[in-house]
């Protein structure tokens, strides 16, 4: 399993405009020099974001990018699903079923019960993070992860047995 460039880049950028605070105006030049990224690779990622209501693009002489939303009501989950989606989801046995239209496992997959474990403790943890969050220093942060994991295995095991549950009462 990758970080995609594309990810990691892009958040990076909403970083650098989060730094400069939640109403900062900058440009896609401005950025790009900032982060050491091609211009046309900022404008792509720029423009991804806005598509995805992270980001607003201002006209003008101040024009330039700025948060969509305070620092701290953006979920890295939502960038991470506007710049490359969901790790595991509903349609992801869709396209890996082989040459059928349905999986040869869709009864049993134990690789659906893995993704799916892995997408809830991603979610569980991306889902709670903030970009203010990242603005930390990286200790600061490797502590908030770690108390924020500390509690996910019960978790995982609740949404476990929830699953099996509503297989059973809809088969």
């Amino acid at each position: 399993m990758k970080l995609s460039a594309q990810e990691e880049y892009g958040l990076r950028c909403l970083l650098h405009l989060a730094k400069r605070g939640d109403r900062a105006s900058l440009t896609i030049p401005e950025i790009s020099a900032a982060e050491g990224l091609s211009i046309p690779n900022v404008a792509k990622l720029m423009r991804l974001m806005r598509m995805g209501k992270l980001v607003q693009s201002v006209r003008g002489q101040a024009g330039g990018y700025t948060l969509a939303r305070p620092a701290g009501e953006i979920k890295v989950t939502e960038v991470m699903e506007v710049l490359g989606g969901r790790f595991f989801g509903p349609q992801f046995c869709g396209r890996h079923s082989g040459r059928q239209d349905v999986c040869c496992h869709h009864t049993d997959c134990s690789l659906r019960a893995l993704w799916n474990s892995i997408q809830f403790v991603l979610q569980s943890v991306l889902g709670r993070t903030t970009l203010s969050d990242l603005l930390m220093s990286e200790d600061d942060v490797a502590t908030l992860v770690s108390e924020r994991t500390s509690n996910i295995l019960p978790l995982l095991e609740q949404s476990r047995r929830a699953a099996q549950a509503m297989e059973i009462h809809h088969p």
